[in-house]
């Protein structure tokens, strides 16, 4: 099905970024799948077919694997963006098997239930301390006092970065997400380049250092599984720590924030969680679901597929819509309506198939972590402006969220 040229859907539109669900409703109920424009993709809205295909091996985030650039009728990204690509192009959320299943079966060894559960102490006396910095200020932005640091801090524990050097890591996620966004600028691919040159270079000083003096740490189980054979290059190192601080850190941030305001819009909600802290868990599922961190997943399509008897061919990028598929009311009863009981609550914020996110559990608990301290020491809290909203679509977020504790 062609794009209307009366589509609400626009990505870069102020008032739709505000508010995209509205116009996610008229995608849905125009077709399953929907060619889009201004950027070349394939918009897929619904909750099933989102599902499906996220789980389909005709699908993939990467077809070098199987084409050359030619061959798959794309053009080869610019030569000066090599050192964003070559960080991208190693690490397993840009892989496709076997590649992806071998750093996926070494790096899981960090995020097993028992490993994650080892963390909750660390994970809950740092939400603890800094909520209670916050309470001592009489209030601050909640982004960078409690949704940042928290888990930039438990991801550099992970894997091992040094207290000190800690400072550069937001920024240089920052600035190479950046080119997660739809038609990304030159200036966004500049600094985004820059930000995957500094990074690496500081992965592989640390790399060298932690293979003279190993630790504990995930950098360190690293090097030990590449030393031992060929399970894992250098590059394949760095690429890795780089997106699990990426992934690790980016969702959990907005999320925290983005799911605080949404609460504060729903005073009747925020009253039953504030009455009854059992919620938290529903809390956490039901804030990821109604305003969706991630709200667009691409995928590349390796072999013609039908959806609805549109045919997408060999070539064509797919744009799966989580935050659409979120609020499916066939899936969803009164989706836009935030319901922190809800129990049949089969959200996608986290992905699905091969490329589910491996830290789910951990972004849970350090949700869950920051929201039981707030709710504990400081009942009262509430905004003291209205926050405005990054300029983004992709990953979707707040720029800041002031507040004060009483």
């Amino acid at each position: 099905m062609a794009a209307a040229p009366d589509l609400a859907f626009d990505p870069w539109d102020p008032a739709f970024l505000a508010d995209p669900y509205p116009a996610y409703a008229e995608l849905r109920a125009r077709g399953r799948v929907i060619r889009y424009e201004p950027t070349g993709q394939w918009l897929v809205p619904h909750h099933a077919d989102v599902s499906a295909l996220l789980r389909d091996r005709r699908l993939g985030r990467a077809y070098r694997h199987r084409f050359t650039h030619e061959e798959f009728g794309r053009t080869p990204p610019p030569p000066e963006h090599e050192p964003f690509h070559t960080l991208n192009d190693h690490g397993m959320l840009d892989l496709e098997p076997p590649d992806h299943t071998r750093i996926r079966r070494l790096v899981s060894k960090a995020f097993t239930p028992r490993t994650v559960e080892r963390l909750r102490p660390y994970v809950e006396k740092l939400a603890g301390d800094l909520v209670a910095a916050l309470v001592e200020a009489g209030g601050g932005d909640l982004l960078t006092d409690v949704a940042e640091p928290l888990p930039v801090a438990v991801i550099a524990e992970l894997l091992g970065i040094p207290g000190p050097d800690r400072g550069p890591l937001r920024p240089w996620s920052a600035e190479i997400c950046g080119m997660y966004e739809l038609n990304p600028s030159e200036e966004t691919a500049a600094r985004a380049v820059r930000a995957s040159a500094e990074f690496s270079a500081y992965l592989r000083e640390l790399i060298a250092r932690r293979r003279a003096e190993p630790g504990e740490d995930l950098i360190s189980g690293l090097i030990a599984a590449h030393d031992e054979g060929e399970r894992l290059t250098e590059q394949e190192m760095v690429s890795t720590a780089v997106l699990l601080l990426n992934a690790g850190h980016e969702a959990t941030v907005n999320a925290t924030v983005s799911g605080w305001w949404a609460l504060f819009r729903n005073p009747d909600q925020l009253a039953a969680l504030r009455a009854d802290h059992s919620l938290v868990p529903s809390a956490v599922e039901e804030l990821m679901r109604y305003d969706t961190p991630l709200q667009l997943f691409e995928r590349w399509v390796l072999d013609d597929i039908e959806i609805d008897g549109t045919t997408v061919p060999r070539g064509a990028e797919i744009a799966m819509l989580f935050g659409s598929a979120n609020h499916d009311d066939e899936v969803f009863a009164r989706p836009a309506r935030l319901d922190l009981t809800r129990r049949d609550n089969p959200h996608i914020s986290f992905s699905a198939g091969i490329h589910y996110c491996i830290g789910a559990p951990l972004a849970r608990m350090e949700l869950a972590a920051s929201m039981r301290a707030l709710l504990a020491r400081a009942p009262a809290l509430t905004p003291t402006t209205e926050p405005r909203r990054r300029p983004n679509f992709v990953i979707r977020g707040l720029q800041g969220l002031t507040v004060r504790v009483g």
